[in-house]
């Protein structure tokens, strides 16, 4: 099966690395080539990191590199693919472009999966037109995805069942399970969950009543999550924080609204660890330093 990757961030990049590392021959596009660049670095340290805990051989990596291409010509990225997975900005004018771009070059055949954690399927799928929206369906990766075992299916108003099931024979592809929702609702089921928590622990920060530190370290081992809700938003980007619950109190109501330090550190060019600063320091390589 042919798996085409559209965006090499750091999401599309995870997602087209765990197809890889799953059998599946990947493209991943990006308009970028720093984005391609930087995407390939983040692949080889990352299959270098799970060599090193003794979990694939100098020949599984040399497999996987050899199944996985990143490029900038959208046409043969998406040629012949089975499954063409966006993972761009959150921003529905963006991810529309990039679909009505790549609906015209993939097979009939191909289905569409969209990563946005918060967009309506629904009004993605309505830039494709009656005939093509069917062939659409929500595949939400969590990040990291070589690591997170969940895969989160929301189907679209035209969202066809025969899709449907594609996208579950896909996420089982990759060893991972799935969860499906039958309504198309904003923020689905874990970002409306998660973006309470991480709204929690900002007041928390905000109020003086721990640092950064300590709220992490609390969620990690009292409430046994694998990544602090503030380390976490560095990881991801703040900036994409920022939008994703902006997106979020529009549609769900005020228990979503950004706190003032969330717009401020986001103003101030402070996104977290892909420029070296969020709610901690990180290093060139990008990683948490105590500087």
């Amino acid at each position: 099966m042919k798996i085409t990757v559209l965006g090499a961030g750091t999401m599309g990049s995870g997602i087209a690395q765990l197809a890889a590392m799953n059998g599946h021959n990947v493209v991943a596009f990006d308009t970028s080539p720093d984005a391609l660049q930087n995407g390939r670095v983040r692949i080889d340290d990352s299959l270098r990191r799970f060599a090193k805990a003794g979990k694939l051989s100098a020949d599984d990596i040399e497999n996987v590199t050899a199944r996985l291409t990143l490029t900038d010509d959208l046409a043969k990225a998406t040629c012949d693919a089975s499954v063409v997975v966006e993972s761009v900005i959150e921003k529905l004018d963006v991810k529309r472009a990039i679909f009505a771009e790549a609906v015209e070059l993939a097979p009939v055949d191909c289905i569409f999966g969209s990563n946005t954690s918060q967009l309506s399927i629904t009004a993605i799928g309505a830039g494709l037109g009656h005939a093509n929206a069917p062939r659409l369906v929500g595949i939400h990766f969590f990040n990291p995805p070589v690591m997170m075992r969940l895969v989160e299916l929301t189907r679209g108003y035209l969202t066809s069942e025969a899709t449907l099931d594609h996208a579950r024979e896909f996420a089982a592809s990759l060893d991972r399970e799935v969860v499906v929702l039958n309504k198309d609702v904003p923020g689905f089921i874990t970002t409306r969950i998660s973006g309470l928590v991480r709204m929690e622990c900002l007041r928390i920060l905000e109020e003086g009543v721990a640092s950064a530190e300590d709220i992490d370290r609390a969620c990690r081992l009292g409430l046994n999550y694998p990544m602090g809700p503030l380390e976490l938003g560095d990881f991801n980007g703040l900036d994409t924080y920022l939008s994703a619950m902006d997106s979020l109190a529009d549609s769900l109501g005020e228990r979503f609204r950004p706190t003032p330090t969330l717009r401020n550190m986001v103003m101030a060019g402070l996104t977290g660890r892909k420029n070296g600063k969020g709610f901690y320091n990180y290093d060139e390589k990008g990683r948490r330093s105590s500087e």
